[in-house]
């Protein structure tokens, strides 16, 4: 086994991380990854790819790759521009346009809005004078027409509130006021940690109606979620930045298995689980459920 492999060994075993996780995780085949821990590059096709692995191996185990390439370069092969694969060697060229269409383009948007201002003020123009050249024999009717509407409505008023005045001498009955029920309040979930094992943290959700777990990742990490009884519901890396959601509402017991804590947000219904132990990668979160 080289100095480098037995570095990135002992890095992986530090943080309870088997090849199979690693595999998971960097999505490299265990047998190039059991190579790079035995310095057997000769496995592996290519220069470029030995550099490409190793690299990754160090991320996944919080090394830093530039420091490892820089204190192993005697045993790390050097890679050159030949060694890459070829349709990353490629560069695809695209005509250019002239100067001149290139400016006429630019300003292709400014002159269409220009024009648009210029027709809309314009029609605006025409409306205008059309307008003001109709037959003024038309407003008088609209006048007369208005003062007319006017009376009707006041005479109107009038009579409804000589009717109100004669309502007003019959007894009233008072209105009835109708009880209204009140809904019992939903008490409020709560949860709680019941204890800690090892990697493992227990915690205790109960008061509420579902279990919909939301795992949202701050950094790259590595997931699996599992029931009391090894059925798996997920096992796979998640991205920087996105996230995953899960009703398991039907479940009692469930068991999140996080590959890297720090970079991973796990929320119960919306509510923020709360870590126990921060530093600890892996661990296992393990969520009993009572629907009582």
């Amino acid at each position: 086994m080289s100095e480098l492999g037995n570095r990135l060994k002992q890095a992986r075993e530090e943080k309870n991380i088997s090849l199979d996780d690693l595999q998971s995780i960097t999505k490299i085949q265990k047998r190039y990854l059991l190579g790079i821990e035995e310095g057997n590059y000769s496995m592996i096709p290519g220069k470029f790819y030995v550099r490409a692995f190793i690299k990754q191996y160090a991320e996944a185990v919080n090394l830093d790759p530039e420091m490892i390439f820089e204190e192993y370069k005697n045993e790390i092969p050097s890679t050159y521009n030949d060694d890459l694969p070829e349709q990353l060697s490629r560069v695809k060229t695209h005509k250019q346009l002239p100067k001149s269409a290139s400016k006429f383009l630019d300003l292709l948007p400014r002159l269409l809005i220009v024009a648009a201002v210029v027709l809309i003020a314009i029609v605006f123009w025409v409306w205008r004078q059309n307008a003001a050249d109709s037959n003024p024999g038309e407003e008088a009717t609209k006048v007369e027409n208005r003062n007319e509407y006017t009376n009707n409505v006041e005479n109107t008023a009038t009579g409804n509130k000589e009717e109100e005045q004669e309502g007003d001498v019959q007894e009233e009955t008072p209105p009835v006021e109708e009880e209204v029920e009140q809904e019992p309040e939903t008490p409020a979930q709560t949860l709680t940690v019941n204890g800690k094992a090892g990697t493992t943290t227990t915690y205790g959700l109960s008061g509420a109606e579902s279990f919909k777990l939301e795992v949202i990742a701050k950094g790259r990490t590595w997931v699996s979620i599992k029931n009391g009884k090894g059925k798996s519901f997920f096992g796979a890396e998640v991205a920087q930045g996105e996230s995953q959601s899960f009703d398991l509402t039907a479940e009692s017991e469930i068991t999140v298995r996080v590959g890297n804590v720090p970079g991973t947000d796990l929320k119960i219904n919306g509510q923020l689980l709360q870590y126990e132990d921060a530093k600890t990668t892996p661990q296992n979160i393990k969520i009993i459920y009572s629907k009582e």
